[in-house]
């Protein structure tokens, strides 16, 4: 059976997500913003949680964990790396390694640079990467603890996925990052495309993620460095990537 990935709205702009294997019944919460949503949606599928996996420390992601084990205890996965501003871990992992959530087998990332310590999840058969605030929709976080190189890397690694992965990213910031990136790209014909069914979806109050990695790599800026378009907008026709990667986060913190 494939795995099963469910969307779920939390606090004002947070999304958890539910990814539930149906022939073992193992199931995993990526992140928890809070409890409630998270619990009524295992209990409207009658499903039983088995894992939970930490992107990153901060609060709006992880608020809601002590009521969730509370009531639905599981095994607790985070970055070793950490650890030290998580809550107690019974599975500290780091780059390159792997959890399975039944037949899946999901590959660790780092991908610091919003926070250090930050992580996300592969899974290759399924299509999808749980990104949370690294690479986000048409954006990426904010470089709370990390450097621009650093951040660049990071999201580097990502893109480098097959284009066909679906990105679950952290928040509901797309229809604001919409707005910048047509300020960088405003002749994008992707995205001016992807714009109008943003505004749609939101319109009908639905989420506008995930995305696939393919549409990000045509339409996020902070993938699109080494573009000409991109680097011209920016007045950075020579720089290094990374160098054009920091500006548009610049302008982006400004904006």
């Amino acid at each position: 059976m494939p795995l099963e990935i469910l969307t779920i709205p939390c606090l004002t702009d947070n999304y958890a997500y539910i990814a539930h294997d149906g022939d073992t019944g193992e199931t995993l919460v990526v992140d928890v913003p809070e409890a409630a949503p998270v619990m009524t949606a295992l209990a409207q599928r009658g499903w039983t949680l088995s894992h939970v996996f930490l992107t990153h420390h901060h609060a709006d992601h992880v608020d809601g964990l002590d009521l969730l084990l509370k009531t639905h205890p599981a095994k607790v996965i985070g970055a070793a790396a950490d650890a030290h501003r998580l809550a107690a871990l019974d599975l500290a992992v780091r780059e390159g390694d792997y959890i399975s959530i039944g037949s899946y087998r999901g590959e660790i990332m780092d991908v610091s640079g919003h926070t250090l310590g930050h992580i996300a999840l592969h899974f290759p058969e399924a299509k999808a990467a749980f990104t949370a605030d690294s690479l986000m929709a048409l954006g990426c976080g904010r470089l709370f603890e990390g450097s621009p190189q650093l951040m660049f890397e990071s999201l580097t690694k990502l893109a480098a996925l097959p284009a066909q992965t679906w990105i679950y990213s952290g928040h509901e910031y797309t229809a604001s990052n919409l707005k910048f990136a047509l300020s960088i790209e405003p002749e994008n014909a992707r995205l001016i495309s992807r714009g109008e069914k943003i505004t749609v979806a939101r319109q009908a109050d639905r989420p506008t993620v995930p995305e696939l990695l393919s549409e990000e790599l045509a339409t996020n800026p902070f993938l699109r460095s080494h573009t000409t378009e991109v680097r011209k907008a920016v007045g950075m026709e020579h720089a290094e990537d990374w160098q054009v990667f920091a500006k548009i986060r610049t302008l982006k913190d400004g904006f």
